[in-house]
Formats: structure tokens, C-alpha cells, sequence
């Protein structure tokens, strides 16, 4: 990323903090480089197992450029795709978790490498970029398909 889209992604994450400016500070002081974020605001996460999010994003990125954000956590047990706020709110499928509004969830600094725990396996880019739930639900299917063959 360069140093025009850090500070953006670094800006629009910051933007749903209750003190955007404790989070950038946060995050520049903190050695794991992470800091919590309410979700529901800009964005949910719908989170899945890494045994689908894997494939998934596979089949996601085939699909489209740029999916939106996806974070990964410790030993890459789970998967979390940022989607439109609300999204969690609908969710009727199995297995796969959510945060939406009233939680909150551990994000990486996005212009740094991972010191353990969380990363970002698609970093944010600042524009705001979502992965549309129904894109993500085909992609899931297709994923879990593929992986019964």
C-alpha cells in the first residue's frame, strides 16, 4: 500500500472509533499495532471458519477485483469479511458468526506487517469498499461445493 492509501484506510477506520484520535494513537503506541473498533457503524463483519473463508475468498477474488476488507485471526482459524452495516442484522445462514451494531472487534493498524493475532489479509484501502453480502453468500456456496468434490 502506499502512504497515501495507509492514511486513508488508517482515516475511514478511525472514523467509527469513539475518539479518532486515541485510536491513531493506539495504534502507533501499541507493539501489536492493533486497536478496537465498534462495528455496525461503516461496516459489519460476517466471520467465518478458515476452512471456508479460504476457499471463499478464492472464489471472491475470481469474481471480483477488489473484494472488500478481510481480516484474519490467530492461526488463521477464522476469517472476517466486511460487509454493509446491517448485514448482520439479516444473516440467516449457518456457521458463520457476526459483529454488527454493539460489538466490537480487534483491528490491525493497516500499513503494518502483523505482529501476531490479527491481520489483514485485504487491507482496507480508505475508500469505503464493502463485499456485498449476496456476492459473499454465492461465493461461500460455491466454496463449500467445491470442497465436498
Amino acid at each position: 500500500m502506499t502512504g497515501a492509501e495507509v492514511k486513508a484506510a488508517v482515516g475511514w477506520l478511525a472514523s467509527v472509533a469513539p475518539d479518532p484520535d486515541a485510536c491513531r494513537w493506539e495504534w502507533e503506541r501499541n507493539p501489536r499495532g492493533i486497536a478496537l473498533l465498534p462495528a455496525g457503524r461503516r461496516w459489519d463483519v460476517l466471520i467465518l471458519p478458515g476452512k471456508l473463508g479460504y476457499p471463499t475468498l478464492d472464489v471472491l477474488t475470481r469474481l471480483i477485483d477488489r473484494p472488500g476488507p478481510v481480516l484474519s485471526d490467530f492461526g488463521d482459524a477464522r476469517m472476517g469479511f466486511f460487509v454493509p452495516p446491517g448485514t448482520v442484522s439479516r444473516w440467516v445462514g449457518t456457521g458463520v458468526r457476526g459483529a454488527g451494531r454493539g460489538t466490537w472487534i480487534v483491528v490491525p493498524h493497516p500499513g503494518r506487517a502483523a505482529v501476531g493475532g490479527v491481520r489483514w489479509l485485504i487491507p482496507p484501502d480508505g475508500s469505503g469498499t464493502l463485499t456485498d453480502a449476496t456476492l459473499l453468500e454465492l461465493a461461500m456456496h460455491e466454496a463449500a461445493a467445491g470442497s465436498r468434490d
